[in-house]
């Protein structure tokens, strides 16, 4: 794993909040030079680093019936290749948006997104739990998405009570 200088961990963290920032003004608001800031940025891109720049959306705003559902994996890991070999197996359906090796009482979960129930009910049934490493499975489907990446999707009332102190 590659050390992350300060120039570099600063640029991340400004991506982050809006991977539209453009290098001049990243470049700006670090205090450094424009071409520094390029160099930087194309060096994580190849170093995967930085994987992709992506656009959260609030899919309740859209008329899309999308359906996402996490889903918990018991799994025996396989020999001389622990979780890797299944999680791999698994992360390559283009249904999983996300695989995660957890601690506690499941091994994975798995985000799927599909068009409804009945279509994530039989990736579980049809892909998932049919493979032979996998000891259960327990889906849970979303209801509703308050946050994602930090980023709150309803509009809420500020604080405004004046603080009370002894």
């Amino acid at each position: 794993m590659e050390q992350v200088n300060e120039l570099k961990r600063k640029i991340l963290e400004l991506l982050k909040e809006d991977a539209r920032r453009t290098p001049e003004l990243l470049a700006t608001l670090l205090g450094a030079e424009e071409e520094e800031v390029k160099t930087a940025i194309g060096q994580m891109e190849k170093e995967h680093v930085i994987v992709k720049y992506a656009t959260v959306v609030n899919w309740d705003k859209v008329d899309d019936e999308r359906v996402t559902a996490l889903i918990e994996v018991q799994i025996t890991p396989e020999r001389g290749r622990g979780f890797e070999g299944i999680a791999e197996r698994i992360y390559l359906y283009p249904q999983v948006k996300s695989v995660y090796l957890m601690s506690g009482a499941y091994d994975l979960l798995v985000e799927v997104e599909g068009r409804n129930l009945r279509e994530v009910a039989n990736f579980v049934s049809e892909k998932l739990s049919p493979i032979d490493s996998v000891l259960s499975t327990k889906t849970n489907f979303t209801l509703k998405k308050y946050k994602q990446d930090g980023i709150i999707f309803e509009d809420h009332e500020e604080d405004n009570r004046l603080m009370i102190s002894p």
